[in-house]
């Protein structure tokens, strides 16, 4: 018999693959690359952040938030900025065409989990929620690295 976190383990892969196939067969107006879509989140949620600090936030080196922030910069999603604290370090923040993307591309998403959710009852809903949430607090514990939520 199966260990329990074996059960697990397969799920989660299941729950990646689904959601990357996904992100990969939309081709509208509002999607994002998954790593656009989770930083952009994250400006979103606390506003400005340097890049030492978006390496701290995700465990990433600079290089390849350098990589990711000019890729996302030319495709006008953020701007980068002085500091208006007047750190040392340019910040980067979101533009109003990524808030507008973002805002679009978590709508797909919550539209899509309204069709895989429509047959649970609410109750379900939400227990749901409570276990994937208690489920990322332990994996940030563990990282020690805490994601803030709205």
């Amino acid at each position: 018999m199966k260990k329990p976190t074996e059960a697990v383990e397969y799920e989660t892969m299941l729950l990646g693959r689904h959601v990357w196939l996904s992100s990969r067969t939309k081709h509208t107006a509002g999607s994002l690359e998954r790593s656009a879509y989770i930083l952009l989140s994250r400006l979103e949620l606390v506003g400005m952040m340097s890049i030492g600090e978006l390496s701290e936030a995700f465990g990433l080196d600079a290089s390849t938030l350098n990589r990711q922030t000019k890729a996302m910069t030319r495709e006008g999603l953020i701007e980068r900025i002085p500091d208006p604290e007047g750190g040392i370090a340019r910040k980067f923040r979101l533009t109003e065409d990524g808030s507008r993307r973002l805002a679009e591309a978590r709508s797909e998403m919550v539209g899509g989990l309204d069709k895989v959710l429509a047959d649970w009852s609410p109750e379900e809903v939400q227990n749901f929620v409570d276990c994937l949430r208690r489920f990322n607090a332990s994996i940030e514990q563990i990282e020690g690295r805490p994601w803030p939520r709205p």
